[in-house]
């Protein structure tokens, strides 16, 4: 009996005094975890997930975070603006605002536009015949690029394998097109275009310079073959109404933030590089004659002339000239025209 105990003593010294101390230890490093975690506890505020639970998911940086994730922790805990997730739009915007007990600020959706009408199989001038990797990012790197225009689009598509919503395809003539019912205005085409050929616009503007190229007029004819170059003219500049239109470095650039829509500066372009999407659509002014009372300062204002009559007369609107710019609308202060 003696040796049975002694022989249990020493099996508990050797296996189980070692647990018993493991136990403890753990016992002890447990209490301390736990106590660590209540103190240096991190409080995470439950709107994050309710943020991120608004947003579409998309991780397309358009607000200027990593991911949706990160937009989320930026607008609850540092107060970023609610209205800058393109691809939700407004409506999320809305969302957002009710989850952080804001009035969501106006936001106006934009759309990429491609400033550059070549690109395609019969209308670029080409230096050599590129073989190496199909990206832009590569091919600018041999010799500056493989077409003639050192601003025009190399056609390798680096824009459209960057676009999450298939919103660009080709054309029959390998050209790129925007699908303005599915871009969202992330800006990954914008980003991945080493020539800056593309930027964002807003939606509800249709007018934009087709052309990036900063040659001088005849060396920008003679490298865009075919297509529509802005040689740097500076007429559209000068028949904006609004003066939303600049020349800089040879190129005419619109400042959406002036541009009225009206389509002027597509009509009087020389050489086309000015696209106008809603040419031949746009409504056209009316005077009622009831109201008119002849001041004439509708006709002061028209850019094109549209308008004529004498002083305290009714006065009349020339449909074929009339560019539905809507000037005189703003400016009639018996609110005589409208458009129809």
């Amino acid at each position: 009996m003696t040796l049975i105990l002694l022989q249990t003593a020493s099996t508990f010294s050797t296996i189980g005094l070692p647990i018993l101390i493991i136990g403890a230890l753990g016992l002890v490093f447990g209490l301390i975890l736990a106590i660590a975690s209540k103190v240096f506890e991190v409080k995470i505020d439950p709107r994050v997930e309710e943020v991120l639970n608004a947003l579409p998911g998309a991780n397309c940086g358009a607000c200027g975070a990593a991911g949706c994730a990160g937009y989320a922790e930026r607008i609850v805990n540092e107060g970023e603006a609610v209205n800058k997730c393109a691809p939700g739009g407004a409506n999320v915007a809305a969302m957002i605002a009710r989850i952080m007990g804001q009035d969501a600020a106006a936001m106006t959706q934009k759309v990429a536009v491609i400033h550059c009408s070549s690109g395609g199989v019969d209308n670029t001038s080409w230096k050599y015949n590129y073989e190496g990797v199909e990206s832009c990012k590569a091919a600018i790197n041999v010799a500056g690029g493989p077409n003639v225009c050192a601003w025009g689009c190399m056609g390798l598509n680096d824009c459209m394998k960057a676009c999450q919503f298939d919103a660009i395809s080709l054309d029959a003539n390998n050209m790129r097109v925007i699908d303005y019912a599915k871009c969202t205005g992330c800006g990954a085409c914008v980003k991945a275009c080493p020539r800056d050929l593309i930027m964002l616009i807003p939606i509800n503007r249709t007018v934009y310079i087709k052309c990036s190229s900063q040659e001088k007029g005849p060396d920008a004819k003679a490298v865009c073959g075919s297509t529509h170059p802005c040689i740097g003219c500076g007429i559209c500049s000068r028949k904006c109404p609004v003066q939303a239109i600049t020349i800089q470095n040879n190129l005419a650039r619109i400042d959406y933030d002036k541009c009225i829509n009206c389509g002027l500066c597509a009509t009087v372009c020389p050489t086309k590089a000015i696209q106008d999407l809603m040419a031949g659509m746009r409504k056209k002014a009316e005077i009622n004659p009831e109201l008119c009372i002849g001041c004439t300062i509708c006709a002061k204002v028209c850019p094109v002339q549209a308008i004529a009559g004498e002083l305290k007369q009714v006065h009349n609107v020339d449909k074929d000239k009339c560019i539905g710019c809507e000037q005189c609308v703003a400016k009639c202060p018996k609110k005589a025209i409208e458009m129809t």
